[in-house]
Formats: C-alpha cells, structure tokens, sequence
C-alpha cells in the first residue's frame, strides 16, 4: 500500500503535469483563424490540423503499444521524454518561411509524442491508485479536458498579442509538466513492469467480453468526443456570422470544452458509489441525445439557449471517459495494462479521424444545424455493446 501523505500529493502532481502538458493537443485549433491567414489557406483547413495531431497520436500508440513502451521502461520516464519532445515539434510551427506541409508535418509529430503522455499518465496513475482508481481517472481525464480547452483560453488572453506568444507558452508548459513528472512522481507500487517484448499484448485483452465492450463503448463515444471538440469554434463561428453578433468565439470555447473537465471529476466520484459502468451508461445516453437534439439549438436566435446547450453537451460528451479507461484498466492484467490503454487509445483515435473527415465532407452537402446528427451513431454502437453485456 502506498503511504497516505504521499496519496495525497501524487494524484495532484500527475494531474498537474497531465494538465500542462495535453495542453499541446489543440494549440494549433486555437490560433487557426492567424495559421489560415499567414498561410493563405481555406478554412476547411481546420479538419486537416486536427487529424494531423490524430494521426500523429495514432501512429504513436500504435508503437507504444506495439513496443509495450509504457510497460518495460519506467513511465514517468517516458512521460518526460515525450513531454520534451513535443514540446519541441510544437514549437516547430512557428519557424519562419514554413510551409502548410511542414505545418501538418509538426503537428503530426506533436500527436505522435503525446502517446507517451496521455495514455501513460493513466498507466502511472492506475499503477498508484487501484482502489478508487474511477475517481483517480476522472480527475486526470478532467486535466486533459482543461489542457485541451486551455491554448482557446489563451488565446482569448492574448487577441492582442502575435499568435506565436500562444504557441511558446504552451510549448514551455509542457516542458515544466514533463520535468515536474520526472522529478516528483517515482514508477508506482502497483507497477509490473513488462520484461519482454509481447506482440500479441496489444489484442490479447478482447478475449475478455468485459474488457471488450468497455473497448467498444470508448471506442463510440470517441467517434463523438474530438469532432465535437474540434468543431465547437465553428459552431460557435456559424452562429455568430448568421445573426451578426459579438459572441467571443474563443472564451466560449474554452468554457464549453473546458467545463467538461466538471462531469470527469463528477463521474469518477459517482462512479465510486454507483459503478463505473452505470455512470458510463447515463452520460453516453445523454450526449448521444444531444446529437439527436442539436438542430433545434445550433442555430437557435438566442445565443444564451445555443451556449446552454453547448455547455451542457461539453458536459455530458467527456463525462464517461475515465470510466471507459477505468474498466478497460481494471479488465487487464497489471503487467500490461500500460500497453492496453495505450492500444485502446489507439484506435479510438483511429475512430477520430474517420468522424472529422465525414464532417468535413458532409459540411459542403449538408446544413449546418443537421451535419452533428451524424455524432449520434458513436454512442449509439457504444451503448449497444454496454447494455449487451449484463455483468
């Protein structure tokens, strides 16, 4: 067991640094109206920024888990080393005379790196916390949404200021995360750490049904999750053009994003009394009823009913993270449970890129206020393989 006083100041610190350093993930959204103009660009280019990072984390997964990176080397090692790294590929797109090849080149660099920080923050917080493990999740699920949402935050901090300023402080925030990882955070007392290569690790835990419709359930709630994400600055764009208002797209960003990192906290709490998998259940239940619900709001006349329901969707859509990671966690056994979250993540990242390009393309055939309809079938195949499974 692991001392009490430490208890208490680790799940901060790794929340800290998770926080800091996935604050990397959407730097490039928040400062693409500057990107699109210096660049010369369409503004379709927002799908093509995003699924950059996608591929780039897909791609990085996929070794890590192939590799079981997180498994036989010390991940708060790993942690720091990628943290550093992207940082640095980050920093790339500020390089004077880059080209938009160069720019999605770095972007997808930046995505490969924080497979050894999103996926491995979890693995170091379940190699800590085994009882209350939902809650550990939610908090740490809550630093990725807020890290996500921050560079929109920023962003509005700084209107006045170059668009570069955001992409160095969040570059330098991600360094200070990585080191404050290796320096405050030893490898866990749960760690078993992987002392072979195994190929197979990375598919082995299907075999288990609970394993595998926790896998499922992650898996249709992130054919929802990033595309709304990425897409809450258009909505918000759209709404703001068609009835000619001041709406501060930035802020409202960040709120709607970053008022999910609320329902993660929430949910793991929850989760500890009711079950992971209830908890799950009722939020995939609710942002897939926003999906059906969103075209009598998107372009609703009132900006206050629009951003309600915004809120409310950022809420409910990020809610049932960390309980989808906790269950895959729990339904694995420890020696490779860093390369199951880790091979998990990677094709529900897979899942992300398929759902942003369709938006792409549907954008140019269908209204606005219909095109978010097509979210809904994520948590539709989610909640099918939770339900199906009755233990």
């Amino acid at each position: 067991m692991t001392d009490p006083i430490v208890k208490k100041w680790i799940l901060p610190v790794i929340v800290i640094s998770q926080f800091f350093c996935t604050s990397l993930w959407f730097a490039g959204n928040a400062v693409l109206p500057d990107i699109i103009k210096n660049f010369g660009l369409a503004p379709g280019f927002l799908a093509n920024l995003t699924s950059a990072v996608q591929f780039g984390f897909i791609a990085g997964t996929f070794i890590f888990a192939l590799l079981t990176i997180a498994d036989r080397f010390s991940p708060s090692v790993v942690f720091f080393s990628c943290a550093i790294i992207a940082a640095l590929f980050n920093s790339g797109i500020i390089m004077p005379g880059i080209t938009s090849p160069a720019l999605l080149l770095f972007r997808f660099f930046t995505g490969f790196f924080l497979a050894g920080i999103y996926p491995v923050g979890m693995k170091i917080a379940a190699d800590y916390y085994q009882k209350g493990l939902g809650k550990s999740l939610g908090f740490l699920v809550g630093a990725l949404v807020v890290g996500t949402a921050f560079p929109h935050l920023l962003k509005s901090i700084t209107a006045q200021l170059p668009w570069k300023y955001v992409i160095i402080t969040i570059s330098a925030l991600s360094a200070i995360g990585g080191l404050t990882m290796l320096l405050l955070v030893a490898d866990g007392p749960y760690r078993k750490p992987g002392q072979q290569l195994k190929f197979s690790a990375f598919i082995k835990g299907f075999s288990n049904k609970n394993f595998r419709s926790a896998a499922i359930g992650y898996f249709g709630h992130m054919w929802e999750l990033y595309t709304f994400w990425a897409f809450v600055p258009v909505i918000l764009s759209t709404h703001k053009n068609y009835y000619n208002t001041g709406l501060n797209v930035s802020l409202f960003s960040f709120l709607i994003i970053g008022g999910g990192a609320l329902a993660c906290v929430a949910g793991g709490l929850l989760s500890q009394r009711y079950g992971a998998k209830k908890i799950a259940t009722i939020a995939l239940t609710l942002s897939c009823c926003c999906c059906l619900l969103s075209p009598f709001f998107l372009l609703h006349p009132s900006a206050i009913v629009l951003i309600a329901f915004m809120f409310f969707w950022g809420l409910v859509v990020i809610a049932d993270s960390p309980l989808f990671s906790t269950m895959v966690a729990q339904n694995v056994a420890e020696e490779s449970r860093g390369t199951s979250l880790t091979m998990v993540n990677c094709i529900g990242f897979s899942i992300t890129i398929i759902s942003i390009q369709l938006l792409k393309v549907l954008s140019n055939h269908i209204p606005a206020q219909y095109l978010y309809l097509v979210l809904a079938a994520g948590p539709i195949v989610g909640l099918i393989a939770l339900v199906k499974n009755k233990s």
